[in-house]
């Protein structure tokens, strides 16, 4: 284990989050609230032991790939550690567990929260929680990758960095240089989020509530701003963030395909239709289910729309209680919060392309028990899958069922029925937010236990980092020098 390069990576990691803490602050000044000391003071500190950390760069530079998935999860803790500092040291979130559980919701994009008056908060806490979705949707790591001088590092360090945080079964470059890969990735990012933000403005949406709606949308996040939720907001609004909570579940990788013209290569994508489809599907069943209980048709296809949407993207904002939903379409959404947006999306949840490869390498397993002797592969885009991309999504598959099942099991201590316990569970594994029951879209996550909120903090950083890394954390042999 190299322990000084992760030490190298993890104050640049404390470094952009001060910078980052620069936006709340400037929040508290524009609004005058006192609060904004709480950011004054972790940004002080989280500078200066970011800049101690990470002065110099250390002489041995080897990286394997266990060393980029550790590097990955320390700089998350460490990240939400950090970040959770300023609502204990404001008060507004006074317990350092519930503290924890909120800033770690907003970095993995989950929007579950355990605040119960939104709009108890002041403005700049309100900004820093959805800030954070942005920050974590297109990974902290990609964004380090894009600035960090590692421009001569020819261990693999950048590669095994960003193979450890970004979403979904594959990682490819889209350039030869992984540093030109996370500068186009964040590229794309911040175009899109601007072009959210300003029609948004230009639609009516007053500017702080532009921002930190956007934040929560290109970070597929779903912090509410307000008690209210996202549903006092005018239908085009809500049409709006609709679509660009379906744009940002696409995998990024298509949005350059599109920069360079290449549209065959892009309408070629399995993932992109399957993702589509579901998502067509969905709105069409649960827009027949509900429309009796609406009342009209255009309601009905609006709330439908936007809540699909915002559940398979795992957004997780909400302009109704859809936990007064007929069952038939609740059952539906709790379907989508598995199925997840595409890989290398700002989206959480098991992805698309790992379900449409199982569905696949499925049906050629069942055939070949009509036809022996025939050999099948199983394609993507035109391109055979190799074996062990399979064999690595079914133990994907194990573990996360386990994973479940487990967190499922431990927090049913705390007596809360079975639909709200398996949908706490769902919601913050695939990192979605509002759930089912006690923990529905106009509830909150506050009446769990300290040992519930451990595990479904656990469950989140879990989720948003594709297990392996949180998991080697408790393996003895990776700490060995």
């Amino acid at each position: 284990m190299n322990f000084s390069m992760i030490k190298y990576i993890l104050g640049w990691v404390l470094r952009l989050e001060a910078v980052c803490m620069g936006l709340p602050l400037i929040t508290a000044v524009i609004y005058q609230e006192e609060s904004g000391f709480a950011f004054l003071i972790t940004l002080a500190v989280a500078g200066v032991v970011g800049f101690l950390c990470s002065y110099k760069k250390p002489k041995n530079r080897t990286f394997r790939l266990r060393d980029g998935f550790v590097a990955v999860a320390l700089s998350w803790i460490l990240l939400s550690v950090v970040g959770a500092m300023p609502f204990v040291i404001s008060g507004e979130i006074p317990h350092f567990y519930d503290a924890l559980f909120e800033i770690v919701s907003g970095f993995t994009t989950t929007g579950a929260s355990v605040v119960k008056d939104v709009d108890a908060l002041s403005k700049c806490m309100v900004f820093w929680r959805s800030f954070t979705h942005w920050i974590g949707g297109m990974g902290v790591l990609v964004f380090v990758l894009a600035i960090i001088p590692m421009e001569n590092n020819s261990s693999g360090t950048t590669m095994h960095l960003m193979r450890a945080e970004s979403p979904g079964p594959t990682v490819g470059k889209l350039v030869p240089r992984i540093k030109q890969t996370a500068k186009i990735l964040y590229g794309i990012y911040i175009a899109m989020t601007i072009i959210l933000i300003v029609l948004l403005i230009v639609g009516g949406m007053p500017i702080f509530d532009s921002l930190t709606m956007a934040f929560g949308t290109a970070g597929t996040g779903g912090f509410a701003i307000s008690n209210a939720g996202a549903g006092v907001y005018a239908p085009h609004l809500q049409i709006i963030l609709t679509i660009f909570m379906i744009l940002f579940g696409v995998n990024f990788n298509l949005y350059y395909l599109l920069l360079l013209k290449k549209f065959k290569d892009f309408l070629r994508s399995e993932e992109l239709r399957a993702y589509l489809a579901i998502i067509t599907i969905a709105i069409i069943l649960i827009t027949i289910n509900i429309i009796g209980q609406v009342g009209d048709l255009g309601t009905a296809l609006l709330q439908s729309s936007f809540q699909v949407g915002s559940i398979i993207t795992t957004t997780g904002y909400a302009t109704t209680d859809f936990n007064l939903w007929p069952q038939f379409s609740k059952m539906i959404l709790l379907f989508l919060m598995f199925v997840g947006a595409c890989a290398g999306s700002t989206g959480g949840g098991f992805k698309v392309s790992r379900l449409t490869i199982l569905v696949k390498n499925t049906i050629n397993e069942i055939k070949s028990f009509v036809h022996p002797r025939s050999v099948r592969v199983v394609k993507m885009d035109g391109k055979k899958v190799e074996r062990e991309v399979i064999q690595s999504i079914s133990s994907y598959l194990v573990i996360y069922l386990i994973i479940m099942v487990l967190s499922v099991l431990f927090i049913s201590l705390d007596g809360f029925d079975a639909l709200t316990n398996f949908s706490a569970v769902s919601a913050t594994f695939n990192n979605i937010g509002p759930g089912l029951g006690e923990v529905g879209p106009m509830s909150s996550f506050a009446d769990y236990s300290i040992m519930s909120k451990g595990i479904l903090t656990f469950d989140m950083l879990a989720g948003r980092l594709e297990l392996i890394p949180m998991l080697l954390l408790f393996s003895p042999s990776v700490w060995k020098k």
